[in-house]
């Protein structure tokens, strides 16, 4: 008989660590130090198993707002940008579940006024599209139409002018103004505000006291302000403390780390609230998570989508979260449903992702068990024949021109320049190198940062080319 106590004892088999708070408030001061970050808020949350009680920790670091040196603490806000966009997601799909719309159905149906520069289109796209990111709306629309409760829809009304990035589901193209409509959808059915429909139907139900959309409600709790890059290229201030309000269903939430722990923890609990209260019924909690679309660059976000969830394979392990980037702040959530486990990151300046790279690495690593998928990186050598991707890709906001290399010996394959036009004004020039990977895929990041970020050219099954950068699909025009 073989003596178990002298065998050792498999990663499975072993009871969980548990969560060392001291250890990740070090480990995140260090980081956000090391990455430039000013201040975060680190959220670690592990489900009970069999009944026992959650493990949950909250640790933060820095300062909330630089100059005045006002320290971060475990109960400030931070704005959780495009996060937002999973819970304006979760209160449509109750109303999908109450029967009031359905996944398919086409939005107009619900919103006759719906009017888009393409009419075919606006009179196919269904709640599925919006949630998926499919619409293929040009979807950076960030147009102040004012502080009044009408201002969503206001906002729809401006959409007649925008145009189609490209067919209705032939690919996949991240859509802030689609997450807008289905913030009107709410409205429309639900007969209030997105703002009071994501309280009484997602933040009271979950018990979440400091989970807020506005401005004048967030000043009464220690709150984050934004820091940017200034002159000289030290971190300043932002300018501006939030997106305009329309842009409230695709990012403008504001939350503590234990709140986004509360919602994630709802969705890991089969959609019930850690008092026993359903919020949403389990299969379309499944549904939610389930793939629903391909992305074709799939190493800056996920590899595929789901109804408001990123999903990312993780060396075999399945995660579903978000990522949010506001002015000068930015949010990552990760769940890790097998386990139950969710980690949330809330951010004001900074090399941010660079820091969300590190940080979850280790901490995944050692609660789960779970090593990180290996980040894209340029290829020395990587033979490949840029004249296919040459040219001019266009779409309303954006207009990339792709050029060789300007230099012979220059490790860079491609270059870019990038005009980038969302408001009246001066458009935003930007020109960087593109490294190839493998034919097809390059690899570009910001002067400063370590992480690289994905460039994938492909086609359409209908033959139409198009580059993939930033989440967005832009067609080739020339």
């Amino acid at each position: 008989m073989t003596d178990t106590a002298t065998q050792p004892v498999t990663t499975a088999e072993a009871a969980p660590l548990p969560i060392d708070a001291e250890h990740w408030r070090a480990r995140l001061d260090q980081l956000a130090r090391k990455h430039g970050v000013p201040g975060a808020q680190l959220g670690i949350l592990r489900m009970g198993a069999d009944g026992a009680a959650d493990e949950q920790t909250v640790v933060s670091a820095g300062h909330l707002h630089v100059p005045a040196q006002i320290p971060v603490r475990e109960d400030a806000v931070f704005q959780i940008g495009s996060i937002s966009k999973v819970w304006t997601a979760t209160v449509a799909m109750q109303l999908v579940d109450e029967g009031l719309i359905g996944l398919d159905q086409p939005v107009i149906e619900v919103l006759p006024e719906l009017r888009l520069a393409d009419m075919d289109a606006a009179s196919r796209v269904t709640l599925r599209h919006l949630l998926t990111h499919t619409s293929g709306i040009d979807g950076d629309v960030f147009t102040d139409t004012g502080r009044g409760d009408d201002t969503i829809e206001k906002y729809i009304a401006l959409l007649v002018e925008q145009t189609q990035n490209h067919p209705l589901g032939a690919t996949w193209s991240y859509c802030n103004a689609g997450f807008v409509l289905a913030g009107r959808v709410i409205e429309v059915l639900t007969g209030q505000t997105w703002d009071a429909a994501m309280k009484e139907r997602l933040y009271d139900p979950l018990g979440l006291t400091d989970t807020v959309t506005l401005p004048e409600d967030a000043i009464l709790r220690p709150v984050a302000v934004g820091h940017v890059d200034g002159p000289d290229g030290e971190l300043q201030v932002a300018p501006a403390w939030m997106l305009p309000r329309p842009l409230g269903p695709a990012g403008l939430i504001t939350s503590t780390a234990a709140d986004v722990l509360a919602f994630a923890r709802m969705h890991l609990a089969g959609g019930v609230a850690a008092d026993g209260t359903r919020v949403l019924a389990e299969a379309l909690v499944d549904d939610m998570a389930a793939m629903q679309a391909d992305v074709p660059e799939k190493h800056s976000l996920g590899d595929s989508w789901g109804l408001g969830w990123i999903r990312f394979g993780w060396n075999g392990e399945r995660l579903i979260g978000h990522d949010g980037n506001t002015i000068g702040q930015a949010a990552f959530l990760r769940l890790l449903p097998e386990q139950g486990i969710a980690v949330t990151l809330l951010t004001n300046g900074g090399h941010t992702r660079d820091l969300y790279m590190e940080l979850y690495r280790e901490i995944f690593a050692e609660i789960a068990g779970v090593q990180m998928a290996s980040t894209l990186e340029p290829v020395a050598g990587a033979e490949t024949d840029v004249t296919p991707y040459l040219g001019t890709y266009e779409r309303a906001s954006m207009r990339m021109e792709v050029q060789p290399a300007p230099a012979a010996g220059e490790p860079a394959n491609l270059r870019v320049t990038a005009t980038w036009s969302i408001e009246a004004g001066e458009p935003d020039v930007t020109d960087f190198p593109l490294h190839a990977v493998e034919p097809g895929l390059f690899a570009t990041r910001a002067p400063g940062t370590e992480t690289w970020m994905g460039v994938k050219f492909y086609s359409l099954d209908t033959g139409e080319q198009y580059v993939h950068f930033g989440a967005r699909a832009t067609p080739k025009v020339s």
